[in-house]
């Protein structure tokens, strides 16, 4: 088995007929939640699939969609916009599953734009170009993450962070383009985005495991960089141990950094340190253990979203120490004296400007860097959401989208 195979798990319910998937969809007991009515949309769908809804004029594309806040997807089909002169046109060939999914399927925000084609970890082949496209030519390997558009004229275009483009940057999926049209993501057959945003995938890379580092990769790598958390000996405390706390410890290691991984599951200390790598690992409930800590750590990268006390960490920095926040839970409280007595500082980050993102997908690359993923087939999606939610997943779920979508 290669190094990039061990991090890969294949589900066993895996069934590439469409069929296949509609039984294993209605007959999985994990579904006995889902109401009848839900699953009469399912089958209904399906039999019904050539009168879905088509957007644009360009290419024909397969997906699964939520209708509705049930957020239960099913087949979908709509057609993508015709290749512009800078445009790249991408089959998809997989895609990762990421807490967003579940949060515009669900309409957890009230803004979701129904039908939503959730999905924004895309990796795939490129099978035509636009004739200014300069960056790419058929048959590149390549991934596109979190927005696909941005003005390209502000501050922050202009420094290549165009996640805060003064205009808005632009979903990948349930997003507003500035010509009006809804976004629709990487649960879908193809792709078509400005050149801008799609990112090179060196060949010797698996493309089921280049999804993943497009939100979860680069939402920790970017503030890790920005915070000069790259520096070999210092250490590295990793509040969290999900999709994004393991490349969090994946990229400490990488950098050189004694990391301890915080978790409120001592379930979690024989992945954490057997699986993953890391140096020490501490349950933060252990008051005695967290105290033992003190001031010992020269960062902190915080990715978990649920409510907790963010006091107890602040006291494990070093002088000058620095608590990155890229979770998002309801409320963020601390001492002042926990900050400004030790001269620290607390920044938030959610992910990367275009060209750190290209930066870490060739530093993962270089490094044999790749996320522990399970594969899935595309009828699988619904499970796969819920087990998100549940917090059941060890790291990504990422769909076989070239073998399971057709």
């Amino acid at each position: 088995m290669s190094k990039s195979d061990e991090n890969v798990r294949t589900n066993d319910i895996f069934k590439p007929n469409l069929n296949q998937h509609l039984h294993s969809w209605t007959q999985n007991k994990s579904q006995t939640s889902h109401s009848k009515d839900q699953r009469a949309v399912f089958v209904l769908s399906v039999f019904f699939s050539e009168a879905m809804s088509s957007e644009g004029v360009g290419e024909d594309c397969l997906a699964w969609a939520a209708r509705d806040a049930s957020g239960v997807l099913s087949p979908y089909k709509f057609n993508r916009r015709e290749l512009g002169s800078e445009d790249v046109y991408v089959k998809i060939t997989h895609c990762g599953v990421c807490y967003a999914d579940v949060i515009w399927a669900k309409n957890k925000h009230g803004d979701s734009k129904y039908p939503v084609v959730p999905g924004h970890e895309i990796a795939g082949v490129v099978a035509k170009v636009g004739p200014n496209v300069q960056r790419f030519k058929v048959g590149d390997h390549v991934g596109v993450g979190t927005y696909i558009n941005s003005c390209r004229e502000c501050e922050y275009c202009n420094d290549r962070f165009e996640v805060h483009c003064v205009k808005g940057s632009v979903y990948t999926f349930n997003g507003v383009d500035y010509d009006g049209t809804i976004t629709k993501g990487g649960y879908s057959t193809s792709i078509v985005v400005h050149e801008r945003y799609c990112f090179l995938i060196p060949k010797s890379y698996p493309l089921a495991s280049a999804g993943p580092l497009l939100c979860a990769g680069i939402t920790v790598y970017s503030p890790m960089i920005r915070h000069n958390m790259n520096q070999p000996g210092k250490s590295l405390g990793v509040v969290g141990l999900g999709g994004l706390g393991h490349m969090a410890v994946k990229f400490g290691k990488a950098f050189g950094l004694r990391v301890t991984v915080f978790s409120t599951s001592m379930s979690k200390k024989e992945e954490a340190l057997s699986l993953l790598g890391a140096d020490q690992f501490v349950v933060s409930s252990n008051q005695e253990d967290m105290r033992a800590l003190a001031k010992s750590l020269d960062f902190i990268i915080d990715t978990a979203s649920g409510d907790h006390l963010f006091d107890p960490y602040m006291s494990l920095l070093k002088i000058s120490g620095v608590l990155v926040l890229v979770g998002f839970p309801s409320e963020v409280k601390f001492s002042p004296a926990s900050l400004n007595l030790g001269s620290r500082t607390v920044a938030g980050s959610v992910t990367g400007g275009t060209k750190e993102i290209q930066e870490m997908v060739d530093f993962c690359a270089a490094n044999g860097i790749h996320p522990d993923i399970e594969l899935i087939p595309i009828g699988y999606s619904n499970e796969a959401l819920e087990r998100v939610v549940n917090k059941d997943v060890k790291y990504r779920f990422v769909i076989d989208i070239e073998n399971s979508l057709k």
